[in-house]
């Protein structure tokens, strides 16, 4: 079964550090509209707040921007964050992304190897592209059918023991 697409959204911030607080802030937001529960929202929280913080150390001696774009789906939502300041284009880049290998250091995330690997324990699915400039993309996976048919097991269960 394929979950359709609800929406997608664009921002862009300076490569300044004093804004990363703004993505965290936002992601929170459209992570609670959708649902998510509140330790889900938080690893997502810190998952962006660490690749934007490597995208502006990446970015900002160019004074350029980050992007960041969330396409929710009923099932989920994807993060793509981006430090190269060009737009783009998530369908393009489906294709070029490849999955992050904590061992190998990519760019300037070699300090921010721990933070790769923080990342990708926080999220479901974490892939790269890092052509010109990195681009990170983060997959979380919205649990409501998990728990409801957890909930059911276990009220099951019990049904059968009383």
């Amino acid at each position: 079964m394929t979950h359709s697409h609800i929406d997608h959204i664009e921002m862009s911030i300076p490569a300044k550090a004093e804004y990363v607080g703004v993505v965290r802030l936002t992601i929170s937001g459209i992570a609670n509209r959708l649902g998510f529960s509140y330790d889900d929202i938080e690893d997502m929280k810190i998952a962006v707040a660490e690749a934007c913080t490597n995208a502006v150390n990446h970015a900002y001696h160019e004074e350029g921007n980050v992007k960041i774009a969330c396409d929710l789906y009923e099932d989920r939502m994807e993060i793509i964050i981006a430090d190269n300041g060009q737009s783009f284009d998530a369908k393009d880049l489906q294709g070029k992304l490849g999955p992050v290998d904590s061992k190998q250091p990519i760019g300037d995330m070699k300090e921010g190897g721990l933070g790769l690997f923080l990342i990708s324990t926080l999220m479901d699915k974490v892939q790269i592209h890092d052509e010109a400039g990195v681009v990170l993309m983060m997959t979380k996976f919205l649990r409501k059918n998990e728990v409801e048919e957890h909930v059911d097991g276990i009220s099951s269960l019990q049904s059968e023991q009383g």
